[in-house]
């Protein structure tokens, strides 16, 4: 039996025609939805590389800054470890054959070959004075041992370099020796890590042990060397040699 119900001609059509356009529009619905995902996708994967090369950048400008901060303190700690060396080297180098010993007491050289079997600290400064062909470590203190080994700082006395009478004990018949021969005008010359002092001598005394003003500080940098006297004397010597130099020139090594 029929159905009582009346259908228009082309209806089952229209229905693939709607189904088939709905079908359509989800069609290309999805692809332009998948479109914007793949767009939004994109843009943010972009944004994320934008902010990762921006943090390289960053950290590279900064890695770079870092390390030449780096190698400017290691550059400066290579300059005053090799001015350091140099010092130390003058206070430990060799034996008696490379130290002129021509004037010294066979005592004196005895006693300077034993020091080079044991170990000081670093040198504060090297002293020079050309005229008499003089170079040598100073030591800290006045002890047998340091002035064996070179010549020693007096305590209480500024350091090498620094402002006030700097003075600097040596024995007679040893690296001090020389002294005798020193006049007004020759030249001293101190170095330090940081600089080279020049001084110009301009006074020679002999004093007593008890006169410590040649001690006494000065208003203006100067370098005073101090040796017993007279230099050949036999035993315990009852005077002392005072060579007393003022500053000229201070060059910075830096």
């Amino acid at each position: 039996m029929k159905s009582g119900r009346n259908e228009a001609p082309g209806l089952d059509i229209l229905r693939g025609d709607v189904t088939e356009s709905v079908s359509g529009l989800f069609r290309d619905g999805g692809r332009r939805l998948a479109g914007a995902f793949r767009g939004l996708l994109g843009s943010r994967w972009t944004e994320r590389a934008l902010v990762v090369s921006g943090i390289a950048l960053l950290t590279l400008a900064g890695g770079a800054r870092l390390t030449g901060a780096i190698q400017k303190r290691g550059d400066l700690r290579r300059f005053s470890s090799a001015r350091t060396a140099a010092v130390v080297l003058a206070a430990n180098r060799g034996g008696a054959g490379e130290v002129d010993t021509a004037l010294w007491s066979p005592q004196r050289i005895r006693a300077y070959e034993e020091s080079l079997r044991r170990s000081l600290g670093a040198p504060l400064a090297v002293l020079s004075i050309p005229k008499i062909g003089l170079e040598v470590p100073v030591l800290e203190g006045t002890d047998d041992l340091t002035l064996n080994r070179a010549v020693g700082l007096i305590s209480g006395t500024p350091r090498p370099g620094e402002p006030g009478n700097v003075a600097i004990a040596g024995h007679r018949d040893g690296f001090f020796r020389g002294l005798k021969d020193v006049a007004l005008g020759d030249e001293v010359e101190v170095k330090t890590l940081t600089a080279t002092h020049s001084y110009v001598i301009d006074s020679i005394r002999i004093v007593s042990p008890g006169d410590v003003s040649v001690l006494d500080p000065t208003p203006d940098p100067s370098l005073t060397l101090v040796t017993c006297y007279p230099f050949y004397f036999v035993g315990d010597a009852p005077q002392r040699y005072i060579v007393r130099a003022v500053e000229r020139t201070s060059r910075s090594s830096r």
